[in-house]
């Protein structure tokens, strides 16, 4: 009887492998990324068949094989239904899983990025605030966890660093507006604009919105809303900073593209 190994987990994709069988790419808390097979997962009376669908999260039992693991068990405790149920949500979801997917590696600490997906998704169930501000929220905050932080405490040239989010909107400079430089890595002030003559002019509630996502815990993310001038400026300063720093095209984003 091989030795087995129980991981916390969720199902990030599922591929067919095979006449029966599945290959699951679970995200789990203990060792990162893995690849597992669940044998016969497509015959009609498999125990697999429920649990290998993406978003399923719950207790993974498996043992190592030759090359990969193979599930020998499954406690789901959460298959996040309600996606399925809204065809815009069940989109960003998957946007969602693939951005994790991308950036998570095997045998690799991915607990936050673990985290932070199923935070997203019960925020994304629960449609307490609009998707798009989830989405820009979730963008913004695995860039961070993954170590990829666009400075926003200080402008990234004068080197101003504040060490509170009021005393950095203070001194960036008198102005309620400042500027966004994908470019330059962050925030820039009025005197060193010239640095990036592209970068976004945003208001002082953005500046907050993004202090407060990068800083906060994750928990805690998913609780306030913004106006729509905050939101628009969020969206465009976090596009700005994916084009130029995630080399990689998403299938998911042409699904939302078209919604």
């Amino acid at each position: 009887m091989p030795v087995s190994t129980t991981v916390t987990g969720m199902v990030l994709s599922a591929m067919p492998f095979g006449d029966y069988d599945k290959r699951l790419v679970i995200l789990t808390k203990e060792i990162g990324k893995i690849s597992a097979f669940a044998k016969g997962a497509r015959r009609p009376n498999s125990a697999f068949l429920a649990c290998c669908q993406p978003f399923a999260f719950g207790e993974f039992t498996l043992y190592a094989g030759r090359d990969s693991y193979n599930i020998m068990s499954v406690e789901i405790s959460n298959y996040f239904g309600e996606l399925r149920d809204d065809f815009d949500n069940l989109c960003y979801g998957f946007y969602f899983s693939e951005f994790a997917d991308y950036l998570t590696k095997e045998n690799n600490d991915e607990k936050d990025i673990l985290k932070l997906l199923y935070q997203t998704l019960r925020a994304l169930a629960k449609k307490s605030i609009d998707a798009t501000l989830i989405r820009a929220i979730y963008e913004l905050k695995i860039m961070s966890v993954n170590g990829e932080t666009p400075q926003v405490f200080g402008c990234v040239k004068c080197e101003k660093n504040p060490t509170n989010l009021k005393q950095s909107v203070e001194e960036l400079g008198k102005s309620s507006r400042y500027f966004f430089s994908a470019e330059c890595g962050g925030i820039l002030c009025e005197a060193c604009r010239g640095y990036d003559k592209s970068a976004i002019s945003i208001n002082t509630s953005t500046l907050y919105t993004m202090q407060y996502i990068i800083s906060k815990e994750i928990e805690k993310l998913y609780t306030f809303k913004v106006t729509d001038e905050v939101l628009r400026e969020l969206k465009l300063c976090i596009k700005r900073y994916l084009e130029r720093y995630v080399d990689h095209d998403f299938k998911s984003l042409e699904m939302l593209k078209s919604l």
